[in-house]
């Protein structure tokens, strides 16, 4: 795999970069509390940087939302380009791509998906969907949801429509999530067979792609206080211990990082990535949530201040840690999924 960005997703990485350092400050980001931040929601899609993922592709969304992840910015970006953008592109029909994406792109829609789902939600044959899922990032910002039924195909749903009811859920971290429940709802079928598992691993490395960033920008944070710190007369970083600590999460964000780039860049190729996607979202899980305890933990009391910055970047780790699976979770899925495999070439 080529680990190097195109000069357009480059482009889009730097100006992503540039509108979240300008806008996702500390004192923005307290003042959103729950809720996403409107304008630097509408600098995003004005800037044409939810519309370009259809353009620069997953590998390009992935760092795209590692500069999110960076600044912990309260938007629904990860969730409307995983469960909308990506998808409607990808398995909508001529009529969905034309109607959905121009509003997806411009933020007039917000899309999020109810995943992991299973088999909570159940089809009739007329389309209309039943069940609940009990906790959806961003629903309460979402104009569309993304939902899987038993069967394992897609449909999207209008949060609007007659039968769905939301109501708010507090998560770790401040996702505006919600409890989603559907009865006898309309929807309309998105995608045929095959859809499911590929939206699940462009998603699963999409948000390994945030938790990339996140824990990014936690270490940069924590080099930048154990340097400037001082105890005993010296900084905290000349400390063996905090230096062996540090130089952990550095490899831990590595590992992240570079897993979530080979899974999106197969996805893009069109080569067969779903156990890249679970080893992805495997170290964005186990991995991530090691850095952003060594984040706070290395800022000693100043980590245990709930209003300061590494927090915020300690929430959003174990929220994704959460959202992505546990770890055990995680690797019995991939084991079972190489293993049918061994079992299909030895037949």
């Amino acid at each position: 795999m080529d680990f190097h960005p195109t000069e357009e997703q480059a482009a889009a990485a730097g100006l992503a970069a540039r509108i979240f350092t300008d806008l996702a400050t500390h004192e923005r980001l307290a003042a959103a509390g729950t809720g996403s931040d409107a304008e630097l929601w509408k600098a995003l899609t004005t800037a044409g940087l939810v519309s370009a993922v259809e353009d620069v592709g997953l590998l390009g969304l992935v760092l795209l939302l590692e500069e999110q992840g960076h600044t912990t910015a309260q938007v629904p970006y990860a969730a409307t380009c995983a469960y909308g953008m990506l998808p409607v592109a990808a398995h909508g029909s001529p009529e969905q791509r034309a109607r959905l994406l121009p509003a997806l792109g411009s933020g007039e829609a917000v899309a999020t998906g109810a995943f992991p789902a299973r088999g909570r939600f159940l089809a009739s044959p007329d389309g209309r969907l039943t069940g609940t899922a009990p906790a959806v990032p961003w629903l309460r910002e979402a104009t569309h949801v993304l939902v899987p039924d038993a069967d394992r195909a897609l449909w999207l749903v209008r949060t609007d429509a007659p039968g769905v009811r939301t109501s708010a859920v507090e998560t770790t971290a401040p996702w505006a999530a919600g409890r989603l429940t559907l009865a006898d709802a309309p929807a309309e079928r998105l995608g045929g067979e095959g859809a499911h598992d590929e939206v699940l691993a462009a998603a699963r490395t999409a948000f390994a792609g945030l938790q990339a960033g996140v824990c990014a920008g936690s270490l940069a944070r924590t080099v930048e206080y154990t340097s400037t710190r001082e105890q005993f007369g010296r900084p905290l970083s000349t400390n063996q211990a905090v230096m062996l600590r540090a130089a952990d999460a550095h490899m831990d964000t590595e590992a992240i990082r570079v897993t979530a780039y080979e899974a999106a860049w197969r996805i893009d190729e069109g080569l067969p990535a779903r156990e890249h996607a679970l080893t992805a979202a495997w170290w964005a899980s186990e991995a991530g949530k090691r850095v952003v305890h060594a984040g706070q933990h290395l800022h000693g009391g100043m980590g245990a201040d709930l209003d300061h910055p590494v927090h915020r970047h300690f929430l959003w780790g174990r929220q994704l840690d959460a959202y992505l699976g546990c770890g055990s979770e995680l690797l019995a899925e991939l084991g079972a999924l190489l293993s049918a495999g061994s079992e299909g070439e030895a037949a």
